[in-house]
């Protein structure tokens, strides 16, 4: 770049070592969740620091980086002088009093949303389903991108209806991850998106009514229907 004299300023040069090192610890996050996912760390186990960074190749830091940020999901949780375990999976009175909140938050939001809709909302809502993408296998690689978009969809209706209380409300039950590591199923993927139609369409339409029923219809599904017998 030159000055006002027409001489060139020197310029600065790129530091790549921040960016590898977040490179490296989001890898390394990824994968130790994809464990917890898959139950390759089984619920309630030790997480081993040490083990972890043999295994990836690393140093200890980025797989506690990681472990804290696993912990602020809910997936892992740290005990004084212990080190992490993996959380344990959801007993039936946690996912029942997990369902009830979503029932008493979230067809609320659909419905406000629906009464708030603006064009830009609508192409938001739009656009978040045509990126959905099905399931290609029963496991977490096969199952992350419809994760990742039944989170960003739920909490996008969420932000529609007007309330920053209850969009944080529900993104810190992180309940999709526990939902998902409970149980997969390769016939869940195409229900689910097509309830996630059925919204889209009550709430681009404005009908706030349709749009409550439609999502109330669709987490009593995923309760009843789709997880609750896991516990029988």
């Amino acid at each position: 770049m030159a000055d006002a004299l027409g001489q060139t300023e020197p310029v600065a040069p790129v530091d790549r070592r921040l960016s590898r090192r977040q490179m490296l610890a989001d890898d390394v996050y990824e994968a130790i969740k994809t464990m917890l996912m898959d139950h390759v760390i089984r619920p309630g186990a030790r997480i081993s620091i040490d083990g972890l960074a043999r295994e990836f190749q690393v140093s200890s830091t980025p797989v506690r980086e990681a472990l804290a940020r696993l912990e602020s999901e809910g997936l892992a949780v740290k005990e004084p002088l212990k080190g992490y375990r993996a959380t344990p999976l959801l007993t039936l009175e946690e996912f029942d009093d997990l369902y009830r909140f979503r029932l008493l938050l979230e067809p609320w939001a659909a419905r406000r949303a629906a009464e708030l809709i603006s064009p830009e909302g609508r192409e938001r809502l739009r656009t978040e389903l045509a990126n959905a993408v099905e399931p290609t296998s029963i496991d977490y690689a096969g199952y992350k991108s419809l994760t990742a978009h039944d989170n960003r969809f739920h909490s996008l209706i969420a932000s529609l209806s007007g309330s920053e209380q209850v969009r944080l409300a529900f993104e810190r039950t992180h309940c999709h991850l526990h939902i998902f590591r409970l149980h997969y199923n390769r016939d869940i993927g195409p229900e689910v998106l097509t309830e996630h139609r059925t919204l889209v369409e009550a709430i681009t339409s404005g009908d706030p009514t349709r749009a409550q029923a439609a999502m109330t219809q669709h987490i009593e599904n995923s309760m009843t229907l789709r997880l609750r017998r896991i516990y029988e």
